[in-house]
């Protein structure tokens, strides 16, 4: 299975202050035909203005990351963490039993654009916990860089959960290969530019659910900065 979906198919919401695009149901949206993906629960990619953000609320039994495009987040929450992650930084936060957190555009003037990107986890009742880690910027270039992955390591968050997120800035014309294991899936999100998979044209906030497709060749048709996911 190969699903293109594109970027005027999400779902959108406009407060003012707040401007995001849903690709799967999530607060007033909500589409039974579209829940999930595997273990993945929610992609919103989010633009916050300038002094605004979200209150003091709960999450229980979710991983939840936070990827910065453009600005900082400041993220509050009840376990005493108080952070401000910025355009290059990945934040990691697992919910577990149960944690209250706030977060805002941390500049009173410039707004901040982020992927909040939730996925169930390997088991439930974990102890709360909160990371972030910045990635090498120049490893992105006509590479997939992990960024989140089970085991984590240097400059890479860990997740309670059997999945890579991995980044990639793909220059015009080059090609990067992809192979999927047996019974994995792959989430694709194009944050800009634009890529050829498979023969599939995927545009600027384009995405992309793949199954049962061993081999993936990633080709740039302008130079493209990407998101690759793969979960069970």
């Amino acid at each position: 299975m190969f699903h293109v979906y594109p970027s005027n198919s999400r779902y959108s919401v406009d407060a003012g202050w707040l401007r995001s695009h849903l690709s799967f149901s999530f607060g007033e949206y909500y589409d039974p035909d579209n829940t999930s993906f595997g273990v993945m629960r929610v992609c919103n990619d989010d633009e916050v203005a300038g002094g605004k953000g979200f209150g003091p609320h709960p999450h229980s039994d979710m991983e939840i990351v936070t990827i910065v495009l453009e600005g900082q987040v400041k993220h509050e929450d009840n376990l005493g963490n108080v952070e401000v992650v910025s355009a290059g930084e990945v934040q990691r936060m697992s919910a577990g039993t149960g944690i209250i957190h706030a977060e805002y555009n941390a500049s009173r003037t410039e707004k901040v654009n982020f992927l909040q990107l939730w996925f169930m986890p390997e088991q439930r009742g974990l102890t709360p916990s909160f990371e972030t880690t910045g990635y090498d910027r120049e490893r992105l270039a006509n590479a997939l860089l992990p960024v989140v992955a089970s085991q984590g390591g240097e400059r890479i968050a860990s997740i309670h959960q059997d999945m890579t997120i991995y980044l990639s800035r793909l220059e015009r014309g080059r090609i990067l290969p992809f192979e999927q294991a047996q019974g994995r899936r792959v989430f694709l999100f194009v944050i800009k530019g634009k890529l050829d998979v498979n023969g599939h044209e995927l545009g600027e906030r384009d995405t992309a659910r793949i199954e049962a497709v061993p081999s993936l060749s990633i080709s740039a048709e302008q130079d493209a900065w990407f998101m690759l996911i793969d979960l069970p």
